[in-house]
């Protein structure tokens, strides 16, 4: 009769529940102080049981299953599977932090096959989690199509790459709609990208066309976007955070923001050729409140360029080249308004830029540059450390056009080292003089490589301000003119549309 209990009472519990059960009866026949033949003999019985009634389990679901499927009504599509990932897909670990390691959704992580559905697979589960980490593993390359990641997420979401990421190595594999970027974030929330590892472009193929060849094979593949694709852009976010991981050889512009706030950039590596062409290091554009700090860029454009619409900008501790150094615009292009204010650079080095500490705007256009400052650059063969350029123009030829961006309030602070062709340049416009531009503690010799004709070569046009020694090339003190309230006024008056 014992015997038949507790086979009726092993039927009527879950597989799960067999060893919890069991573990109950042999200690009650302990505590019945049974002899060890008596409960030996009982326990083998119980295991026996046991299995019989898995096994009739298991023939009951698989049973069940068969009819279910014979009577579910068939349209000819795919299964109706939940989108849902499975639980399994998250490990979560002693902390309590969620990890959703990319591997365990099925990537290949070859470097040869396409994971792309996968990462979008392995993206939306984490973004439902709070917390949650998306892990690239170490040793791993996974290649991945043009791809929207999008939020809003749960917060304190983390992207962790640690192994290789690349892009699609073939110009024509790139499909017509991703015409701007490769990785796509939009609106991310309290987001986090960090790790060991590295964002490839593979862009080498898109180096090698120029112009004339470009548009050769445009005609030929329909498969070929209109332009060169960013790596890595976001859109739309706030407190974002990108730390540690390299962002290397983009077709075109490395790390973009648009329309973001909130942004921490910290010991990033952006690398590519010096002869790669339009390949920015980082570009911000209607973008707020950025910090930008010890990180080393250098590619074949500007290390970074700032744009319309950017405002509370600090750029400190980086190391700039190759490159074009640290940009604002170009500004104002096809009279459009730019407004840009309140940025600070301090605390860099350049080596071997084209320019060093630069503002360039467009004839025609509208807005203000205000509230700039340049402090303790340092700069090493750079051929023109100093720069306001007004007459932008990245043709052989553009119209020369009236109107101008308005620059005031711009002081350079502690420029030291050397350049390749001329200390400074300052061209300002002849309808809206620069005012306010500072020239404080200049210290600029010519480098080994110099290829200027004259040692104390500089233009300096329209821009009024002030100097203060210690100044090297000496002439820099006739750069900048004593302003008077009239022409503050004009550059003022051209400030109300960014207000």
């Amino acid at each position: 009769m014992v015997l038949q209990s507790i086979i009726r009472g092993v039927s009527i519990y879950s597989v799960n529940n067999h060893l919890n059960f069991i573990t109950c009866k042999f200690q009650y026949m302990f505590q019945m102080k049974k002899n060890y033949r008596h409960t030996c003999f009982i326990f083998l019985l119980l295991i026996f049981a046991t299995t019989i009634s898995v096994d009739a389990r298991k023939h009951y679901h698989t049973k069940k299953s068969k009819i279910h499927h014979k009577h579910k009504k068939n349209n000819g599509g795919a299964p109706n599977c939940s989108s849902s990932p499975s639980p399994s897909h998250g490990f979560y670990p002693t902390n309590g932090s969620p990890i959703f390691n990319i591997l365990s959704f099925g990537a290949k992580g070859d470097g040869v096959s396409d994971d792309t559905k996968t990462l979008e697979t392995a993206w939306e589960a984490a973004c439902k989690v709070q917390g949650a980490t998306l892990e690239i593993p170490s040793e791993f390359q996974f290649l991945i199509n043009p791809i929207t990641l999008q939020g809003p997420c749960m917060p304190d979401f983390v992207f962790q790459i640690d192994g290789i990421i690349l892009g699609p190595p073939k110009v024509g594999s790139w499909p017509k709609s991703s015409l701007f970027q490769w990785l796509n974030f939009k609106w991310m929330h309290n987001f986090t990208i960090q790790g060991t590892g590295t964002l490839d472009g593979q862009g080498y193929n898109w180096w090698k066309l120029s112009q004339i060849d470009f548009f050769q094979v445009m005609k030929k593949s329909k498969n070929i976007p209109d332009m060169k694709p960013t790596v890595l852009r976001f859109y739309g976010s706030y407190n974002v955070t990108i730390r540690d991981v390299k962002i290397i050889n983009s077709p075109q512009c490395h790390l973009k923001f648009d329309n973001s706030k909130g942004v921490k950039i910290n010991n990033v590596t952006i690398s590519a050729p010096e002869s790669s062409p339009n390949t920015d290091g980082i570009h911000l554009q209607n973008t707020q409140d950025v910090e930008i700090h010890h990180s080393n860029i250098g590619t074949g454009d500007d290390c970074i360029s700032i744009q319309t619409g950017c405002s509370n900008i600090h750029v400190h501790h980086m190391n700039c080249g190759p490159g074009h150094g640290i940009s604002l615009g170009g500004l104002g292009k096809d009279k459009s308004i730019a407004c840009v204010s309140d940025i600070i650079v301090d605390n860099v080095n350049l080596q071997s830029t084209m320019y060093g500490a630069r503002i360039k705007t467009w004839q025609g256009g509208v807005g203000s540059v205000k509230n700039i400052s340049f402090t303790n650059i340092q700069v090493s063969n750079v051929k023109v450390p100093i720069m306001i350029d007004q007459y932008y123009c990245d043709k052989h030829v553009c119209k020369n056009q009236t109107g101008a961006v308005a620059i005031s309030n711009v002081q350079f602070n502690q420029i030291i080292g050397t350049y390749s062709t001329k200390p400074i340049h300052l061209a300002c416009s002849n309808s809206i003089p620069c005012t306010d531009v500072d020239l404080i503690d200049i210290q600029l010799k010519p480098s080994t490589n110099y290829r200027g004709i004259n040692q104390l070569a500089g233009l300096c046009w329209n821009s009024y301000g002030k100097s203060q020694a210690p100044l090297l090339p000496s002439s820099m003190d006739y750069c900048v003119r004593r302003g008077s309230g009239f022409v503050r006024g004009i550059s003022r008056s051209h400030e109300h549309v960014c207000l």
